[in-house]
């Protein structure tokens, strides 16, 4: 049986070691699974206090994906097998993935992500914690939650927040598929660089003068960086996010989520990719919809210890009384593309279920002390 990740220590000239981690599941595009966090998180630990490493570069095995999501299949199984209860399965893969999260977000050195290829849901969530964030122009970016009865979560919270206008709240809804470009516009990104150079950067890390201090290091790879991505980017794809903001604004602007749907409803356009957008948010969880729409109101100004928190609740709630299992059932068990969601509209989702679906399970969190499992 293969390793869930793979791991290299690359020499430098300075005389200190870059640590290489591989998701190695090139067959599931790379779908986190529960030994690759397991893994993950404990070789973080473990080169966090090495002094001989210097930076960590995190990618995804072949050149069709880093990260296509979380391996949902067991916690599908297990949900599907004892509905309504909240099963230990569902919990720990959340607990451990949202700590893994976390973890990222905390590194004490550089770390890059070789984003290119397909990165959603998951695989997302482990890019939006890196220091180094590249994309290249292969990148195809997204949180499909919407369409599989979930919510934007690993982090998600704290990012859609975080972006220019309503962007954060048409991702969420439509599960529109960013590029390189589109990453970089919104904060997910840092670098758009070219998906061939992917050796040549790592041979020139290998060249960096990395010395003790981070600030210093972060400093060299920022240029060295920037450097590549400038060489490509008269070749690089335009966002269409950053052209279409006003467009973004004017459809996601609303005083409540009905008449924001409404607004979908009535909408015309010839744009393939907006077209694209809207049917998707349509025909997505009114669930999903409505949680959406609650963690940007109520999560604006919530520490990243605070959104994971509160985004296991949600989660492992959403598995338990919501539309994940339907939505898993239908997008990637039957495949038939046809879920019966638990409410038909989001007009009939009222505040007693969504009380319901964001109401703790737990005396005591599994996320309470999140700060001290990232150090």
């Amino acid at each position: 049986m293969s390793e869930p990740v793979i791991y290299q220590l690359l020499p430098t000239d300075s005389g200190h070691q870059i640590g290489v981690a591989t998701l190695n599941s090139e067959k599931s595009l790379n779908a986190l699974s529960q030994a690759m966090v397991h893994s993950l998180s404990a070789q973080l630990a473990l080169w966090a206090k090495d002094r001989s490493i210097v930076a960590v570069w995190l990618q995804g095995a072949g050149e069709k994906a880093f990260c296509a999501g979380g391996d949902i299949r067991a916690m599908y199984d297990t949900a599907a097998a004892n509905p309504g209860e909240l099963t230990d399965a569902v919990e720990q893969f959340f607990t451990e993935e949202y700590r893994l999260d976390y973890q990222l977000h905390r590194f004490p050195k550089p770390l890059l992500v070789w984003g290119s290829g397909i990165v959603m849901g998951g695989g997302l969530g482990l890019m939006a914690g890196a220091s180094h964030r590249l994309v290249t122009e292969t990148s195809r970016i997204a949180m499909p939650e919407i369409s599989i009865g979930l919510f934007p979560d690993v982090g998600g919270t704290y990012f859609l927040n975080r972006m220019p206008g309503h962007c954060g709240r048409f991702l969420g809804l439509t599960a529109y598929n960013m590029n390189g470009a589109d990453a970089c516009y919104v904060g997910l990104g840092d670098y758009l660089v070219n998906s061939n150079s992917r050796d040549t950067l790592l041979q020139g890390l290998t060249q960096l003068p990395w010395q003790s201090e981070r600030s210093h290091n972060e400093q060299l790879l920022s240029v060295l960086l920037a450097t590549s991505a400038r060489a490509v980017a008269n070749d690089m794809p335009s966002s269409t996010l950053q052209q279409s903001q006003p467009l973004i604004d004017e459809l996601m602007s609303a005083d409540n989520l009905i008449e924001l749907m409404q607004q979908l409803q009535r909408f015309e356009t010839e744009l393939p990719w907006l077209q694209r957008a809207i049917k998707t948010a349509l025909a997505g969880s009114p669930l999903t919809a409505h949680m959406v729409w609650h963690q940007l109101s109520v999560g604006q100004d919530w520490s990243l210890e605070q959104v994971f928190q509160q985004e296991l609740i949600w989660a492992v709630r959403c598995a338990q009384k919501g539309d994940f299992v339907e939505g898993v059932r239908a997008l990637l068990i039957d495949k038939d593309r046809n879920p019966s969601w638990r409410f038909a509209t989001v007009g009939e989702v009222s505040n007693a279920v969504m009380a319901e679906l964001t109401r703790s399970p737990w005396q005591q969190h599994p996320l309470q002390r999140i700060e001290e499992s990232a150090l």
